[in-house]
């Protein structure tokens, strides 16, 4: 690893995590449900870096991984779904997670190990037998590469293009504030160590399916402007999923349309779970001074300033009236 590069964060006390590492033979990784960028490139990195170490590692999460992740070195080891309940590990590193029940696994898949609960989500409940958790840092990839740095292992072109690839899609392409100027410092040396921006961003952004670019027509036309112009609304019904067939996947970064209207402090998506259509994700985006993060948590959610969310039950006239609520408060 070169001499030049330096972690985010040096006051951070890695050890406990690097010692339960060292004293483990069988090493799963797992992130949450419907995994985001981050959560699938700290995931790749950490499996990188461990198996070139020597360590047996496994990763399995609920669901797959996204179709413009799959270009990741080590996509295809990702398992998903039901978890084989003969096999055991001695550690569970849970990655960029803020709440147990979002890993979306049964009892059994924790059973006998012990549970590490890296993140940085400033809302995060933790859950984990050891926990290292801290809201300063803009993407669970970039505490991977702080950790990297504390292991004194190599940075390899893989890790460094899943780490880019986490804080890219966590930062919206370095455009929040949590992209500071250390943030740039640790793309740059991201690059320096093979991974390479424009491919990545082709992946992750110029390859929408012709499904997607329907769903977002779709959605775009439920747009829906409250709070006097302070708040943004946009829906994915199960109507749309079945006109369009688009899917989950498709509705990335549907959001940031709702927040990019002039004058909008809060955006709102709300949409049904493709496995139950009672059930209801809700994103929050904020754009100068309210806190979503806050907004949020008074829905059982979680996340960051800017960026947060919840799940809700019911009726979406139920759903809306509950979120209206809350962004009234926030926006109070």
């Amino acid at each position: 690893m070169s001499v030049s590069l330096t972690p985010l964060f040096s006051d951070v006390d890695w050890q406990p995590v690097i010692d339960a590492i060292a004293q483990a033979e069988d090493i799963v990784l797992i992130t949450h449900c419907n995994p985001d960028g981050d959560g699938i490139g700290a995931q790749q990195a950490l499996y990188d870096v461990l198996t070139t170490a020597g360590k047996q590692v496994r990763m399995h999460n609920r669901d797959g991984v996204p179709r413009i992740y799959q270009f990741l070195e080590y996509a295809s080891q990702v398992g998903k779904g039901d978890w084989p309940g003969s096999q055991t590990a001695d550690v569970i590193i849970a990655l960029d997670c803020g709440a147990f029940g979002r890993l979306g696994m049964p009892e059994t898949f924790f059973a006998g190990a012990t549970l590490l609960n890296i993140d940085h989500h400033a809302s995060n409940k933790l859950f984990g037998d050891i926990n290292l958790v801290d809201a300063r840092y803009c993407a669970t990839g970039a505490m991977i590469f702080d950790l990297i740095m504390a292991m004194q292992a190599p940075l390899s072109a893989a890790s460094a293009t899943a780490i880019y690839t986490a804080v890219m899609t966590d930062t919206a392409s370095f455009r929040l504030s949590s992209a500071t100027a250390p943030v740039y410092h640790l793309a740059a040396d991201l690059v320096d160590a093979g991974a390479k921006p424009w491919p990545i961003t082709v992946h992750v952004y110029e390859s929408r399916s012709l499904a997607g670019l329907q769903m977002m027509t779709a959605c775009l036309s439920t747009l829906e402007i409250k709070n006097e112009g302070k708040s943004a609304w946009i829906y994915v019904t199960d109507k749309i999923y079945a006109e369009t067939g688009a899917d989950v996947e498709d509705t990335e970064g549907l959001i940031d349309y709702a927040r990019s209207v002039d004058g909008v402090e809060v955006a709102v998506f709300i949409r049904v779970d493709e496995r139950d259509n009672s059930r209801w994700k809700i994103s929050f985006r904020g754009k100068t001074w309210a806190n979503v993060g806050d907004l949020a948590a008074t829905l059982g959610g979680g996340g960051h300033a800017y960026a947060a969310g919840c799940v809700l039950q019911g009726s979406i006239e139920d759903v809306c009236e509950q979120v209206q609520q809350a962004v009234n408060k926030v926006l109070d």
